[in-house]
């Protein structure tokens, strides 16, 4: 690891138990700052409801208002995910309902991005909606360093990664693909335990200004740019314990790994794909059969760039 990454380290790596509530809340009062928690959900209604019940009843009180908004982004559900997280007490928005004149494109980051436009908090924090065993400190570990240091961005949880078992770790595409593409080309961002986590919170005033891939290489694409345009001591991570979620199949994770990949690819050299597509290969009763998808090669532009974004902030 870098020196200046050992420095950074020590320095920008926190635990969830460093900040207690008393000292979040007196810092969030004292600076006026609004926080929205969001949560981008496809096909979630085993665990959105949970998570969204947690945010109420632990940070959305009289006695702990740490969260000022918590809004379900749905993706296009089409089981009971917007109804449960409605019931849990968070404000639900399709993903088609927001910025109408730009049809969605399938994907996490597509969700993300467009989220900016229905929230208003000073500080935004995303959360995945298939996270099991939630603990509130999921939200109040990642915001922490947001309201207590004031030249911290951008802040990414670390944490376990059972796989189901007591020995196997997940987090199969991150030590494959995403650490090693880190280490080689962004080495400054080598002390990031899970850089492909999807829980962070960052302030809006450094969303608002990257671009977002509008799939699987969302969390990659922000960690580099976020490095890129406020540089490695506005980022920081906290320790928050443990994740347990819903692991992906191999197919999936390929899918994962080559947007990934092109994600990188794009922002090292910006370069043209020539076959910006994955073949996969699946055994049937006449042998292994190939499946050919497309790799996520859409980018949605910084938000500052969208009228409707620039009408709502003067408003």
């Amino acid at each position: 690891m870098l020196e200046e990454v050992e420095r950074w380290w020590t320095r920008r790596s926190w635990s969830a138990a460093d900040r207690p509530p008393a000292q979040l809340l007196a810092a969030k009062e004292a600076t006026g700052t609004t926080v929205s928690v969001v949560l981008p959900a496809l096909n979630e209604e085993a665990t959105v409801g949970a998570i969204a019940g947690t945010i109420r009843r632990e940070l959305m009180t009289p006695q702990c208002p740490l969260v000022d908004e918590l809004v379900v982004l749905d993706s296009g559900s089409t089981d009971r995910t917007a109804a449960v997280a409605a019931a849990a007490g968070a404000r639900v928005v399709h993903r088609d309902r927001i910025l109408p004149r730009l049809p969605a494109l399938p994907g996490k980051g597509e969700v993300l991005w467009r989220s900016l436009l229905v929230t208003s908090g000073d500080v935004v924090c995303f959360i995945d909606a298939d996270l099991r065993d939630f603990s509130a400190r999921f939200v109040s570990g990642i915001v922490g360093p947001l309201l207590t240091e004031p030249d911290v961005q951008f802040v990414k949880a670390m944490y376990d990664r059972p796989l189901g078992s007591a020995t196997a770790e997940g987090g199969r595409v991150t030590e494959l693909v995403a650490r090693p593409l880190l280490n080689l080309h962004w080495p400054r961002l080598a002390g990031f335990v899970q850089p492909l986590g999807g829980e962070y919170a960052a302030r809006r005033g450094l969303l608002e200004r990257l671009p977002f891939p509008v799939g699987y290489g969302v969390e990659l694409g922000l960690l580099v740019d976020a490095l890129h345009t406020v540089g490695l001591d506005a980022l920081a991570q906290v320790d928050v314990g443990t994740r347990k979620h819903r692991h992906q199949d191999g197919q999936a994770l390929g899918r994962m790994a080559a947007a990934i990949y092109r994600t990188a690819q794009v922002r090292l050299a910006r370069g043209h794909l020539v076959r910006p597509q994955l073949t996969q290969y699946e055994r049937t009763a006449d042998g292994f059969t190939p499946s050919t998808t497309p790799v996520d090669t859409e980018e949605r532009p910084p938000m500052t760039a969208i009228p409707e974004y620039a009408a709502r902030r003067a408003a």
